[in-house]
C-alpha cells in the first residue's frame, strides 16, 4: 500500500500518495467528510475520487485528518482541519515541485475544507466539490471564488439538502471570470450509494478532462 506519513500541525497525519511516473504530471489532494461521523479517507466517495484522478494522469493524496486513524491531534471544528488541508498541499508540492495543475477535491465537509484551501492558495487550478454542506455551513468566503470548478449533488440528499446547493451555486454564478459547473444526480443520496456512485465518478472524469486540455481557470 502506498502509505505515507507526513508532518502537521499538530503531528503526524497519515495518507494514501500515488505519485505518476511524469514529473509535471498534475496534482490533487482529496479530502474526506466529517471526523466526528465516521469520515475517513477511506470513505466510499474518496476512494473512488482518489483514483479517478489517479487514472487521470494525477498524482494524488489523500489522508486522515487530525484526529483519525493514525492521524495525531483533536477534531477542530474545521478550523485545524483546513491546516491539515494546507498541511497535505505543502507535502504533496514539495514532492512534486514540477506539477502544471493542482486541484482539490473534497466531499460533504471535506468540500467545505476544500472551498476555503481554494480561496488561501492561489496555485489551485480547479475544484470538485461532492455534496457541499450548504445548510450547514457558511460558504460565504467564496467572494470571489477564484477558480472554476465542478458542484455536484444528488437531487434526494436528505443530509444536505439540495436548494441549499442550489442556492450556493446561484450565488458563485454571478461572479465573473470563472465557471461554476453544477450536476445534480436525479434519485442519488448524500453518499451517491450503488447505482449512483459509478455515474457521479463518470461526471468527474469527465469535467476533469475537459478542464484539463482548457487554458482557461
Amino acid at each position: 500500500m502506498p502509505e505515507v506519513i507526513f508532518p502537521g500541525p499538530e503531528g503526524r497525519l497519515e495518507g494514501r500518495y500515488h505519485p505518476q511516473k511524469v514529473k509535471d504530471a498534475p496534482i490533487a489532494i482529496v479530502l474526506h467528510p466529517h471526523p466526528q461521523f465516521g469520515g475517513t479517507m477511506n470513505n466510499r466517495v474518496v476512494y473512488n475520487l482518489h483514483y479517478a484522478f489517479l487514472e487521470l494522469g494525477f498524482t494524488v493524496l489523500r489522508f486522515n485528518f487530525r484526529g483519525v486513524g493514525r492521524s495525531q491531534g483533536e477534531y477542530d471544528q474545521g478550523i485545524g482541519e483546513l491546516s491539515d488541508a494546507a498541511s497535505a498541499l505543502d507535502y504533496l508540492q514539495a514532492l512534486n515541485p514540477n506539477a502544471k495543475h493542482c486541484w482539490v477535491a473534497g466531499f460533504s465537509f471535506g468540500a467545505w475544507i476544500g472551498m476555503q484551501l481554494l480561496m488561501r492558495r492561489p496555485e489551485i487550478t480547479g475544484f470538485i466539490s461532492v455534496s457541499p454542506p450548504a445548510d450547514r455551513y457558511d460558504f460565504s468566503f467564496l467572494a470571489p471564488c477564484p477558480s472554476s470548478g465542478l458542484i455536484i449533488n444528488g437531487a434526494s440528499d436528505r443530509v444536505a439538502p439540495p436548494a441549499d446547493t442550489v442556492g450556493l451555486v446561484n450565488k458563485l454564478h454571478e461572479q465573473k471570470g470563472i465557471t461554476i459547473t453544477h450536476e445534480e444526480m436525479e434519485g442519488a443520496g448524500h453518499f451517491f450509494e450503488d447505482p449512483y456512485m459509478d455515474p457521479m465518478i463518470a461526471s468527474v472524469r469527465d469535467y476533469v478532462s475537459r478542464r484539463l486540455t482548457e487554458t482557461t481557470r
